[in-house]
């Protein structure tokens, strides 16, 4: 599972009021909800894109912080798509990137860039490992 967290000033429940239904418009129909620190994640356990196997999706709550975004994305082996389905596999990246930049206000880049810092900033991490 992997944690987004808003832009600066910015709030994830400001940016998307209603985030089961964009679950549902970029990934398709919520099948049920999963546990994650707490909080009650959106599952889609058969998602419209054929890429993905499954997609679980929601906002996080911290005591005394913004909530994050908790996104995990399981993807089908590209070996084992067919022609058709490695079409979709543009569609599947553009959808994760495109839900992920109006969520969090952040392009790849950037939050390529803030998890690597995140990485950095953690004293637990070890880089020899």
């Amino acid at each position: 599972m992997k944690e987004y967290k808003m832009r600066r000033g910015e709030y994830l429940e400001e940016r998307i009021p209603d985030l089961e239904s964009t679950v549902e418009e970029y990934f398709g129909p919520i099948t049920g909800t999963e546990e994650y620190k707490g909080s009650d994640l959106f599952v889609i356990a058969e998602p419209d894109n054929p890429v993905f196997e499954r997609v679980v999706a929601g906002a996080v709550a911290y005591s005394g912080k913004k909530d994050k975004l908790a996104v995990e994305f399981h993807e089908r082996d590209v070996a084992d798509l067919g022609p058709d389905e490695l079409e979709a596999a543009g569609d599947a990246v553009d959808k994760k990137n495109d839900f992920l930049l109006e969520a969090t206000g952040r392009d790849a880049k950037s939050r390529r860039k803030s998890m690597k810092r995140a990485v950095e900033d953690d004293p637990d991490h070890d880089v020899d490992a």
